[in-house]
């Protein structure tokens, strides 16, 4: 196989491709179009495409085969989607180009569209965010679900785009580049406690996987496998890709929200000396 032929989509989904371009033009047009000062340098575009593009290689590249005929690539697939892509994409901050084209909706359109708001802060509750994060892991690998979501064309793709929104509402809670002292973003110790929580139905569950007695997932055994892999082989690796990059992911999130919070003392403590005394001339 060329790769070229690697490229091409597997299953080719229309709303797929038009809505990763749709969101790829509005980026890059919105990154030349704001003004020098408020223009994201080339790590946070770069880390910001790389994000947006593993999310697309996983589901319409020949990658995607392999993740319906393959237990472990399928949960390659699903940590891109529900972890390392949403994460690039809110690590790289790209509220600068989303406020560039809010401000150019006309205003009737958003008003029509101002009740998705209080959904959108409902979702956005570390209680909400953190269950739905978990559970739909649950969900989908829960054994009669996941079968039916595997054979079932409509529901494999709603499963993928579930995970990959969920992922971006998510990532982006926690890595809200706002500081909690100076706007409505979560707080650093919030976060931190949130990323600790999810981690460990994670852990919970690639260990259940791991050490199963039997195959826990039989669609793979019904439709035969990618590659000449034993199923106890495939099962493993499955759920060590489940148990353990999602726990580094909440260690690396929680690191970061450390050196945030870390960074942010510094500056109030900066801003502090540099503030005039009580009683001291202004000059």
């Amino acid at each position: 196989m060329s790769w070229i032929d690697f490229l091409l989509p597997y299953d080719f989904s229309p709303v797929t491709v038009i809505g990763f371009t749709a969101v790829l033009v509005m980026y890059l047009t919105g990154v030349r179009r704001l003004p020098a000062g408020r223009r994201p340098g080339p790590l946070r575009v770069g880390t910001f495409l790389l994000g947006l593009g593993m999310s697309y290689a996983v589901m319409q590249t020949r990658f995607d085969y392999y993740a319906q005929y393959m237990f472990f690539v399928h949960r390659g697939q699903h940590l891109v989607l529900h972890h390392l892509g949403p994460f690039l994409i809110a690590l790289s901050n790209p509220l600068p180009v989303i406020g560039y084209w809010r401000h150019r909706i006309p205003e009737g359109v958003r008003r029509r569209f101002k009740p998705l708001g209080s959904f959108y802060r409902f979702l956005q509750h570390p209680l909400v965010a953190s269950v739905l994060f978990v559970g739909l892991i649950y969900l989908w690998l829960w054994p009669s679900i996941h079968f039916d979501a595997m054979l079932n064309r409509d529901l494999y793709w709603i499963m993928n785009w579930s995970m990959l929104l969920d992922g971006l509402l998510f990532w982006w809670l926690m890595l809200d580049p706002r500081s909690p002292a100076r706007s409505s973003a979560l707080g650093y110790g919030k976060r931190i406690l949130v990323l600790a929580l999810v981690a460990l139905p994670q852990l919970v569950l690639g260990a259940w996987i791991v050490f199963a007695h039997g195959s826990v997932y039989d669609v793979y055994e019904v439709c035969g496998r990618a590659w000449p892999i034993a199923p106890e082989t495939d099962q493993l690796l499955g759920g060590l890709l489940t148990w353990i990059p999602p726990a580094m992911m909440s260690i690396l999130g929680i690191l970061l929200m450390l050196r945030r919070l870390m960074n942010d003392g510094r500056s109030d403590a900066k801003h502090l000396d540099n503030s005039p005394s009580e009683g001291a001339p202004i000059s």
